[in-house]
């Protein structure tokens, strides 16, 4: 399945007195792109939720690497890169459209609980979405 990347104008509310990213940032933007990933695979996290099934955020990791400016546009890339069924590891990399560099790369862990906070076993439970994530699995 190709996942496309998420798209992200840069808001002047984003930055500093610069005009420069606040890097705070990053990591609602790892999670819009995450978000956008989950529903392009086919499974929205609102669904998820409906079903039952919560992802909390176990660690998150961010490498900044060139400055993002205001009205910049950037491309995140999602990558499913660690995935058992209990547990998952997304890869974030941002690019500035304008240039092509990578600004930012970096990663969110993830467990799966029902809603009294179980640990939770999707190819146990929940088979079909199990596939999905393991179908754009990528093993690194």
């Amino acid at each position: 399945m190709d996942v496309k990347e998420y798209e992200h104008r840069v808001q002047y509310y984003e930055t500093d007195q610069m005009g420069i990213v606040h890097h705070s940032n990053y990591i609602r933007w790892f999670e819009s792109a995450r978000l956008d990933f989950m529903k392009q695979i086919g499974i929205p996290y609102r669904k998820m939720e409906e079903m039952g099934i919560i992802s909390p955020v176990l660690s998150v990791e961010c490498r900044y690497k060139e400055m993002v400016y205001f009205d910049d546009v950037v491309h995140i890339k999602a990558d499913l890169i660690k995935y058992n069924g209990i547990k998952m590891e997304i890869k974030y990399t941002v690019v500035n459209e304008a240039d092509g560099k990578i600004c930012t790369e970096g990663s969110s862990s993830h467990c799966f609980l029902d809603k009294k906070g179980g640990i939770l076993s999707l190819k146990k439970s929940y088979p079909d979405i199990h596939v999905l994530f393991e179908n754009v699995k990528h093993n690194t």
